[in-house]
């Protein structure tokens, strides 16, 4: 007679399941209310936690809310590497460079939209997101630096102040538009005016 075989136990989370899923909670929770208004207690009972656990892995709820930053800059990054330099970048090219940032930030539209209003009060938040805008800024005045060797780039006259202003300004009309700010560009409206704004900029023509 054979003896009944036990049930497998079900593996237990790991510390890294655990913070996963408190990052998940709080972008759960950020679709429905502002972060100022979502408690630590809410965050915990929503990934299944203790808040003891809470606090075991985060400080507090602007540390969770960089994290989700990490996460999409990982996610921009990433892509934005899977679109390597042409020899002749064509507008399609730059647009597609565009969209990453439109569709990103968009996916996780309630975050970006708290990051936008963290920023100005949370200073780790501010740096943070300083650090990652300087990277993108090199990466652009690199581009249009090989542009302008290759004498496609007659409009720019200095490239780091080009890639600094058409940074910040795609940082801005992004936020803007997600948070519905008045005046703003409607989401399906932002990647084709930044399209030939960027164009325009680099090589005095919205299609180069």
């Amino acid at each position: 007679m054979s003896t009944p075989q036990r049930a497998r136990r079900a593996p237990r989370p790991t510390g890294e399941d655990r913070q996963r899923a408190i990052v998940d909670a709080v972008e759960d929770l950020l679709r429905t209310r502002p972060l100022a208004e979502i408690s630590i207690d809410e965050v915990a009972a929503a990934a299944g936690l203790s808040r003891s656990a809470f606090y075991f892995y985060f400080g507090s709820k602007q540390a969770v809310l960089l994290e989700l930053l990490d996460r999409m800059v990982a996610e921009v990054d990433a892509r934005l590497a899977a679109l390597p330099l042409p020899d002749e970048p064509s507008r399609d090219w730059w647009r597609s460079c565009l969209a990453v940032f439109v569709d990103v930030f968009g996916a996780h539209r309630a975050v970006s939209v708290s990051l936008a209003e963290a920023r100005a009060t949370v200073p780790e938040l501010r740096e943070e997101w300083s650090r990652r805008l300087a990277g993108w800024v090199d990466l652009t005045t690199a581009t249009i630096t090989a542009e302008q060797r290759r004498g496609r780039a007659g409009a720019v006259v200095d490239a780091r102040a080009t890639s600094v202003l058409l940074n910040t300004m795609n940082e801005r009309a992004i936020a803007a538009s997600l948070a519905g700010e008045e005046p703003s560009l409607p989401p399906g409206s932002v990647l084709d005016a930044l399209t030939d704004l960027w164009c325009t900029a680099v090589y005095g023509t919205p299609d180069p």
